[in-house]
């Protein structure tokens, strides 16, 4: 494929990926709303739009109207950076998942005057080689929105709130990052493509080799616990407290900084549930059958599919559980979880070399 349409491609695949990231930030807050209504016995946005499925564009143009305040004892530089800090590593984090598999187009010919080369590209907006540890360190940069945040909004509840996120995306990384070495030894790769077709195929006849299934019970469940508390969700919630913070880590904050910050943990939600889906479910894994066309969009159908489980258990969670005490949280990562992950990475180490 010459340059130019290789350049033209990756334009369109950015903005498509963008727009899409952005519909489901919107709709996972209307989601969040809908079943939380439900959990509670109440309705929940019903009346902008049909289901209310207009009121995540009512409460954008809410945002984008309100009045923004900046306090006088803000250091103004960095409040302003922290917001879009935020958000900007929230969205980069997207770029090199893997939604499905590779997609051809053949050449099309307009008259005797213009001719579309034939063109074969993957369902993403670039393949590397190492996409692990890209997400993972662009991830974690994002802490210093947050951190910045509390420190820029010269706030004793701001800077606390600041603060206890640092200290529980330290403690909680660690944890998260041993749980997927296992998942990296069993593929041999850091790609996430290279990951996703290690897990084709079933064993024992009927079970898919999927990572769940496949020897990383364990490691699942603490990347889903270590997920939890990377993006401050309940019960891991204890940067926003508002029964101790005000509103933690924003408080100093309104109208579109305040929603950027909203924005991005729950894109932040969305790449944490795509991870899981590459590295324990399979990613676009699934059955497969019917017309070619049909063929072709199945595997981005199982792929949104198991995102959706993901984001319906992120909320089915939170207003579940009650929220820990801090004590609690940082005993529980480092006490629990890290000793479980070195664990797994030993076992699991072990049986593929016996294996080998």
């Amino acid at each position: 494929m010459s340059i130019t349409t290789f350049i033209v491609i990756s334009i369109v695949k950015s903005l498509a990926v963008i727009a899409v990231l952005l519909t489901a930030v919107a709709y996972s807050v209307w989601l969040e709303r809908k079943v939380s209504a439900r959990i509670q016995n109440r309705w929940g946005p019903t009346r902008v739009g049909p289901f209310g499925l207009l009121q995540p564009l009512a409460d954008g143009a809410k945002f984008i109207f309100k009045e923004d305040m900046t306090q006088p004892h803000v250091y103004r530089p960095l409040y302003i950076a922290a917001p879009i800090i935020a958000l900007v590593f929230a969205i980069t984090s997207i770029s090199v998942v893997p939604f499905g598999n590779w997609v051809s187009v053949p050449a099309i010919h307009v008259g005797n005057w213009f001719t579309v080369e034939p063109i074969s590209t993957p369902f993403q907006i670039t393949d590397l080689n190492i996409g692990l540890l890209v997400i993972l360190g662009i991830t974690s940069m994002g802490v210093y929105g947050v951190a910045l945040a509390g420190w820029s909004s010269n706030s004793k509840y701001s800077l606390l709130g600041g603060l206890r996120a640092s200290a529980q995306m330290i403690s909680y990384e660690v944890s998260l990052g041993l749980s997927l070495i296992g998942v990296l030894i069993m593929a041999g790769s850091f790609s996430l493509r290279d990951i996703v077709n290690a897990q084709g195929g079933v064993f024992w006849g009927f079970i898919p080799r999927w990572n769940i299934f496949h020897g990383q019970t364990l490691a699942f469940f603490i990347y889903l616990i270590s997920a939890y508390a990377e993006t401050n969700r309940t019960p891991f919630d204890l940067p926003e407290a508002e029964s101790e913070l005000v509103a933690g880590y924003h408080t100093e904050y309104s109208a579109m900084k305040f929603a950027m910050f909203f924005m991005a943990e729950y894109a932040n939600m969305v790449t944490v549930a795509c991870l899981a889906t590459l590295l324990f479910l399979g990613g676009w894994h699934g059955p497969i059958g019917g017309p070619p066309i049909l063929q072709a969009l199945l595997p981005l159908f199982w792929f949104s599919a198991k995102v959706f489980f993901f984001m319906f258990l992120y909320v089915w969670v939170r207003w579940t559980l009650p929220r820990f005490r801090y004590d609690q949280l940082m005993a529980f990562g480092w006490k629990v979880l890290l000793p479980l992950a070195v664990a797994n990475l030993v076992v699991t180490a072990l049986i593929v070399a016996w294996r080998a």
